[in-house]
């Protein structure tokens, strides 16, 4: 066997690999990451400069010590969980993985369309500026009462909408005009962050402010805190309505028509547009959908984390791309690859504010390492599942197939013009 016919021969069993298997092999990623990372640490540190060396290894010192490193880390996005189940470190990592969800999220609708979204963070931008704009200007004909029951929905509608839209244009140019998803949506992160800048500074800026932001929205569209301190900035309802949101568009990929569409048109395009499915539409209505949950995740971040809309974004929607990656375009893995990420996220920050870290590069070090080896897998996965052809045969390519399938749910079969089928007919 050749060594191109053994690369095939695992990709194809990565691919046929069961949710089980998967799981034992990002757990032996994330070992995996943890040992190389070790061993960075120790070389570092055996190069640095202390009074006290924190690690021996057979001779060798070193000034940081890598269980130390890793215990902090860790530990560091729990806190004390058994003093105090709801500290402000348990607050900082549910944050960062309430609003990765909603970024997961966007980026596994596109891909499981056979789409490369690269631009949500652009459709954030645009949700959290929408958002922002649309609380402040129906704010002062709310009623008091009514303050968090209207502008807290509205603002996600908002977001919601102004990211969909966002996210339709680059999916109508490569519908209608056959232009590369991936270039489009790249350039249109730039369009939507300098137009935001421009509309901020220009027209919406805060008045005696030194940074471009918009005014702070009233304290009654504001997701404050139940369970944790003031100042957490982390809502129980948003991580709650992020649960909600995966579920519904696990259900709607795996258990509807649309998704069914959306699905096959992901795996095999020409067999699905044979068996009737509308292309065109389906990856217009793939690419708003992905935009929409970005913009959901803009509106988030306004009312949750900052109160206003800022021109200094997080890059949410980049990270989203690896948590997609991570969870493999599957909406329930969404949930725990960006657990990892806050984990990461936050654990870094007490790490660095720790007296006897590392330097902060070597810190970024360690999360990139294991970020990389538990994507691996899944990135590998995605590459045999495009190239490689493993037995199965998930989309009929005789059309017939495909058709009764999409209409399952409806409950009849139709041709690809409509027509309806008898019983023993193609």
């Amino acid at each position: 066997m050749s060594r191109r016919e053994d690369i095939e021969a695992g990709l194809a069993r990565l691919v046929a690999a069961s949710w089980v298997e998967r799981l034992l092999l990002s757990l032996a990623a994330l070992a995996a990451s943890i040992v190389v990372g070790g061993v960075i640490v120790v070389i570092s540190g055996m190069a640095a400069t202390c009074e006290e060396p924190a690690f021996a290894f057979f001779g060798p010192t070193s000034c940081y010590d890598p269980v130390g490193v890793y215990v902090q880390l860790f530990q560091g996005a729990i806190g004390n969980v058994l003093a105090d189940p709801f500290n402000f470190q348990i607050a900082l990592t549910l944050k960062e993985t309430s609003l990765l969800v909603f970024t997961g999220l966007s980026v596994a609708v596109a891909f499981r369309a056979g789409l490369f979204n690269i631009g949500s963070q652009g459709q954030l931008v645009a949700g959290a500026l929408a958002t922002a704009l649309t609380v402040l200007s129906v704010a002062p004909f709310v009623p008091a009462g009514l303050g968090a029951i209207v502008l807290v929905p509205l603002g996600v509608i908002a977001g919601a909408v102004v990211g969909g839209l966002y996210g339709a244009i680059p999916g109508a140019l490569k519908a209608y005009a056959d232009a590369n998803e991936v270039i489009t949506t790249i350039m249109l992160n730039f369009v939507a962050a300098q137009i935001a800048f421009f509309l901020v500074s220009s027209y919406f800026s805060a008045p005696e402010s030194q940074s471009v932001e918009t005014r702070t929205v009233p304290g009654a569209a504001v997701l404050e805190s139940t369970l944790f301190g003031s100042g957490s900035n982390f809502s129980v309802f948003v991580f709650v309505f992020g649960l909600a949101l995966v579920a519904g568009l696990y259900y709607l990929i795996e258990r509807t028509a649309f998704g069914y569409d959306l699905r096959t048109s992901g795996l095999q395009p020409e067999a699905a547009e044979y068996g009737g499915v509308d292309a065109d539409r389906t990856i217009v209505t793939s690419m708003a959908l992905s935009g929409a949950f970005a913009g959901i995740g803009g509106a988030v971040w306004v009312l949750m984390v900052t109160g206003r809309f800022t021109a200094s974004v997080p890059a949410l929607g980049f990270d989203g791309i690896t948590v997609s990656i991570l969870a493999g375009n599957n909406p329930l893995g969404v949930v725990p690859a960006a657990l990892l990420f806050g984990v990461l996220k936050s654990g870094s920050l007490a790490l660095q504010l720790s007296a006897e870290s590392p330097p902060k590069q070597l810190v970024g070090v360690l999360r990139g390492l294991i970020i990389l080896f538990v994507a691996m897998p899944e990135f590998f996965r995605f590459i045999g599942q495009r190239f490689v052809t493993t037995g199965r045969d998930p989309v009929a390519t005789d059309g017939g197939k495909r058709v009764e399938g999409a209409r399952a749910s409806t409950g009849e079969r139709s041709d690809s013009n409509g027509d309806e089928l008898k019983e023993g007919e193609p």
